[in-house]
């Protein structure tokens, strides 16, 4: 049992941390409860996240809080808030800077000295920094990492390639129509049948293409297809395109690195299935360059928003140059952007709108919390299929990384689920130079 003293950040990840902590003791520095009343106004997910906080604490009414503290409930520990008054002489000979971080960091110092023998403290911050300084301090820290996975070594691909297969498997699901039974390719060979997983069967003679449907326990073939005049390149992307285009299957997450096809292939495939859906969209968070504000950008706010949306825009524009400018499929094209059926956006515009029989494509959702991972998902209504996409690697929110943003979440906790499908895209197919540069550099 120990003392968590809560940073900021924890509560804007997630405005339920507080009864993530088992039997141990809370302390909210009163730095916190400042520094979360500023961001209360807004629409974005962390100004949600501190309302329902604030709500939170609200409920737990009484002097208790800024005494003894009060129980969160059976096999819980206390939560209290903690008054902070200024710099210790120590912090304050180490940081000459009087701010929030470091009237937190004085606090869990000034803690950690009186009652370190008694029971332990630690930080719990998501800002590396602050942990740094933290440790400097000689004060225990560490990461909230309630939603993080495990071991990201382990994470789920979506596919598997089995060697060695006899000649008559491969056969049998060429000429079958209905497939063949999962369990024959699990008797002989040590494979996962995990709904929707993508399997290559191969000897050296002969290989299959072929995904499992759990629904019916078959393995079924799976057939290159275009979508939208995009060819698929390797396999993987014959996968991807094939889990894109089902119509049973309502969700699915692409990852792979810059330049693997994710958006263009989920962009194509949304297109080809247009007639399913009354609308396609597209949108992606905004994260400033540097983590500064959009604002410091010049013009209006289309203005601002353009950098972000420009490469769905260039996604697009490549779909359509598969085809002569006279050409219906180009025209069609140009016709669903006018008419509001095919709709590029920043992600945050989303908020109070109805997602009924839309084909909605979450770009670089690497960038996103668990917690807006669900908030889109919980959004979906009838007829809805998702396609989140994004390179877990390449990861520009200050307070994530491959562990812990929303994309890695949602594999990890979705795997095994009949209404989910996931690819991970190995191969880079921008160029040689491109896939050289992501392997090196």
């Amino acid at each position: 049992m120990k003392t968590i003293v809560l940073d900021t950040n924890v509560i804007l990840h997630d405005a339920t941390c507080i009864h993530q902590f088992q039997e141990n003791d809370i302390v909210i520095p009163l730095a916190v409860i400042e520094e979360i009343d500023r961001f209360k106004r807004g629409g974005q997910v962390i100004n949600l996240n501190a309302r329902e906080f604030a709500r939170t604490l609200d409920s737990l009414t009484g002097n208790g809080l800024f005494n003894g503290g009060v129980s969160l409930g059976p096999g819980k520990g206390l939560v209290r808030i903690a008054l902070t008054k200024g710099l210790s002489p120590e912090i304050r000979e180490i940081f000459c800077e009087d701010n929030s971080d470091h009237r937190i960091l004085s606090m869990a110092y000034d803690l950690h000295k009186s009652q370190a023998r008694n029971q332990p403290v630690a930080l719990v911050t998501k800002d590396v920094n602050m942990r740094m300084k933290a440790k400097a301090l000689g004060i225990p820290a560490e990461d909230y990492t309630t939603d993080r996975v495990h071991s990201i070594d382990a994470l789920y691909s979506g596919k598997e390639i089995i060697e060695e297969v006899n000649s008559e498997t491969i056969s049998a699901l060429y000429q079958e129509p209905a497939g063949l039974p999962g369990e024959e390719l699990a008797r002989f060979h040590e494979c996962e049948l995990v709904p929707n997983k993508y399997f290559v069967l191969r000897n050296p003679n002969r290989s299959v293409l072929a995904y499992y449907d759990a629904h019916a326990g078959m393995l079924r073939r799976v057939e290159k297809a275009p979508v939208s005049g995009i060819k698929p390149r390797n396999v993987e992307q014959i996968f991807a395109i094939d889990i894109l285009t089902r119509p049973n299957i309502p969700l699915v997450t692409l990852t792979g690195k810059a330049g693997t096809g994710k958006t263009l292939l989920a962009l194509a495939s949304a297109i080809s299935v247009k007639r399913e859906y009354r609308q396609i969209y597209v949108a992606r968070p905004v994260v400033p360059l540097s983590n500064k504000d959009m604002g410091y950008l010049p013009g209006d706010i289309e203005s601002k928003l353009s950098p972000y949306m420009r490469p769905l825009w260039d996604n697009l524009k490549i779909i359509q140059n598969q085809y002569p400018e006279d050409d219906r499929a180009y025209q069609q094209i140009d016709q669903m952007i006018q008419n509001n059926k095919l709709v590029i956006e920043p992600l945050s515009y989303i908020r109070g709108r109805s997602l009924q029989k839309i084909f909605f494509i979450v770009d670089e959702a690497q960038n996103l919390t668990p917690h807006e991972i669900k908030t889109i998902i919980t959004r979906a209504g009838d007829g809805v299929k998702i396609a989140i996409t994004g390179d877990i690697w390449q990861i520009d929110h200050p307070y994530l990384d491959a562990q812990s943003n929303g994309l890695t979440y949602l594999i990890d906790r979705f795997k095994g689920q009949s209404q989910y499908g996931h690819i991970n895209l190995n191969k880079g197919e921008r160029s040689e130079l491109a896939e050289l540069a992501s392997n090196l550099l």
